[in-house]
């Protein structure tokens, strides 16, 4: 996952994977989703971001998992 905050326009874009967005969904006013035609997720979209979240926090985040999340299938 990558970050870009653009401060002149005040919009965040989280970026899901390497995958090119074939539709947006606007989930709420200012919060827009990027799919593929599979549906899957490629990125999100928060406009006027500083109203809605801490931009610092965003920007010194911390990853947290689960354990099981990354165990991988051995056959």
């Amino acid at each position: 996952m990558r970050i870009h905050y653009d401060e002149t326009i005040d919009a965040l874009y989280l970026s899901l994977g390497d995958r090119e967005p074939d539709g947006v969904i606007e989930i709420a006013e200012g919060i827009n989703v990027d799919t593929t035609a599979e549906g899957k997720l490629t990125g999100i979209e928060i406009l006027e971001a500083s109203d809605k979240i801490d931009i610092e926090t965003i920007l010194s985040y911390t990853l947290e998992l689960e354990q099981n999340v990354l165990k991988r299938k051995i056959a």
